[in-house]
């Protein structure tokens, strides 16, 4: 099967608390606890899908049980795993995280194994299966910050990647820093928000607009910057920025969000919208996600 675009970086198990309370530090409280497919890469991978590209997963899953169920649940979405890394010695990662009514409360995410396996997860790019040095793959990488800084670095001038159409993400406001590589890369798209806009650009802009022209005045060419259900903004070197904002709904949900509104804009853009009905688009995907409206 031939992919429309790659996810490069998490694949992996979530383990999600949700409870219908607001919670506080040390709260013990009723709710619900759920096991689901996640990481960066494998929710971008799952909302592509859905919208109905077949996207590959780049990705490092161990040849535990844990991982062949990972791998088996992926197959069943009909996502490509043919060119998944599988390690025999390093156990598949797990991202677990507590919600409750008022946002994300903490969240831990196990990502050493895809750490731990490097550049062996780009290996299709290299050997022909999707690539070469000298005919590198051309078309959407989606690839996200849970990468090490040193890969990222590497990626950000290796020939593999040089006519792609690079579309990259944090993994969280403490990986941010790692993207620094690619800030001023030129097929690049920054999918940030505000917080994680603010470590890359080393200013406290205070609204995704301002955050937006601070990012492309460091260099980045092109950027989308959220910040939660106030205005985001798309920001271009060559178009400059434009405003957008979120429906109101009921949160229900947050892990996920950022991946589903990355997801969305990329769908939109694949099929030719213009960038307001882009921005826009990704807006609502998003907000229909964290609403419970679209299923995970």
């Amino acid at each position: 099967m031939t992919p429309d675009i790659l996810c490069i970086g998490s694949v992996l198990w979530d383990i999600i608390g949700r409870s219908p309370t607001s919670m506080r530090l040390g709260s013990d409280v009723p709710g619900r606890i759920t096991r689901l497919p996640g990481g960066v890469a494998m929710n971008i991978a799952m909302t592509l899908r859905r919208f109905g590209l077949t996207p590959a997963l780049l990705s490092a899953i161990g040849r535990d049980a844990e991982g062949d169920e990972l791998i088996a649940a992926c197959d069943r979405m009909g996502l490509v795993t043919a060119h998944v890394y599988r390690s025999d010695d390093l156990p598949t990662d797990r991202y677990m995280a507590i919600e409750g009514a008022n946002g994300l409360i903490s969240a831990i995410a196990d990502a050493h194994s895809l750490e731990a396996a490097g550049d062996k997860i780009l290996r299709a790019l290299a050997d022909g299966s999707l690539g070469r040095p000298d005919a590198p793959w051309s078309g959407l990488i989606a690839l996200d910050g849970n990468l090490t800084e040193a890969l990222l670095s590497d990626i950000a001038v290796s020939a593999l990647f040089a006519r792609a159409d690079l579309r990259v993400a944090p993994a969280s406001p403490g990986k941010a820093e790692r993207l620094l590589p690619l800030l001023t890369h030129p097929t690049a798209t920054l999918y940030v928000n505000l917080e994680e806009a603010n470590i890359l650009s080393k200013m406290q802009s205070t609204t995704a607009p301002r955050a937006a022209e601070a990012l492309l005045q460091r260099g980045a060419a092109n950027v989308l910057v959220t910040d939660g259900g106030r205005t985001a903004a798309q920001g271009s070197q060559r178009l400059g920025v434009i405003e957008g904002s979120p429906p109101p709904v009921l949160v229900t949900r947050v892990t996920g969000a950022g991946d589903t509104f990355m997801a969305a804009h990329i769908v939109a853009q694949a099929h030719g919208a213009p960038r307001e009905d882009a921005l826009a688009k990704a807006l609502r995907a998003a907000a229909e996600y964290v609403s419970g409206e679209i299923g995970s």
